[in-house]
């Protein structure tokens, strides 16, 4: 029990002490806030400006959930069909990998000729920076099907059909859970990234706007924001993985 306290806590310990440390280190040297802002000045300004930054951080969240809901449909669509056929797999994988080795913010200027500044650039990038782990780890959990197992189901009259949908899927169950915490982050950071390019609203632009400004604290205000943000979808998925593919875990509980 004492261990499970601990670990529970752990990441708010360390937090906590990056934050004293941080503090102290601004404080001892006497760093300029406007090179870089102290963990008090962060507070002031997101305390300050709460009411702006609330604003741009909603436009943020539902961008990118709107984009995070695109790239789950698609991803796992693709995932499907490249893990159910080793053709499929064979042809669009290795396309699929040279594509998500592109730098997506080069596809923000091309997305702004295409659909103008506003929502659908920053929804797209977080649309393209995010479907890729979704593929991969939905066709990973297809494609390493023992073939022992598919043996015996085909054997006992499953079509391959049967063995996709109620063997194949379930037990791709925790990769899926696996991607969605790792593809949100990054649909984070490309809504992010996009809005610093083409839009005039979101976290993004209240970033340039601040780092224009000389207003390093409300900057560093927004980034902790869309931190949070992003931790909070990856703990509420963390949570819908416990309640639902507990079975994956067995050797961890207890």
């Amino acid at each position: 029990m004492h261990n499970k306290t601990v670990e529970r806590w752990s990441p708010w310990l360390l937090l906590t002490a990056v934050i004293v440390l941080w503090q102290l280190i601004c404080s001892a040297f006497g760093i300029s806030e406007f090179i870089f802002p102290s963990p008090w000045r962060i507070w002031t300004q997101l305390v300050e400006y709460k009411g702006l930054i609330a604003g741009h951080a909603w436009r943020t969240y539902w961008v990118t959930m709107a984009g995070f809901g695109l790239a789950i449909v698609v991803g796992v669509l693709l995932g499907f069909l490249v893990g159910s056929s080793r053709l499929a797999y064979a042809a669009l994988y290795p396309l699929m990998t040279a594509f998500n080795a592109l730098p997506k913010a080069a596809f923000v200027p091309i997305l702004v000729v295409w659909f103008g500044i506003g929502a659908g650039p920053a929804i797209l990038t977080a649309f393209l920076i995010s479907f890729f782990p979704i593929m991969v780890n939905i066709a990973t959990g297809l494609a390493t099907l023992e073939p022992e197992l598919e043996d015996v189901l085909r054997v006992l009259g499953a079509r391959r059909w049967d063995v996709l949908v109620k063997v194949g899927l379930p037990r791709s169950m925790p990769y899926f859970y696996g991607s969605l915490k790792v593809a949100i982050t990054l649909a984070f950071v490309g809504t992010t990234v996009s809005e610093m390019t083409a839009a005039n609203e979101g976290i993004g632009y209240l970033l340039i706007s601040a780092g224009s400004s000389m207003q390093m604290g409300l900057a560093f205000a927004g980034l902790m924001v869309v931190g949070a943000m992003a931790m909070a979808m990856y703990e509420l998925f963390s949570l819908v993985e416990k309640h639902t593919t507990g079975w994956a875990h067995r050797g961890s509980q207890g």
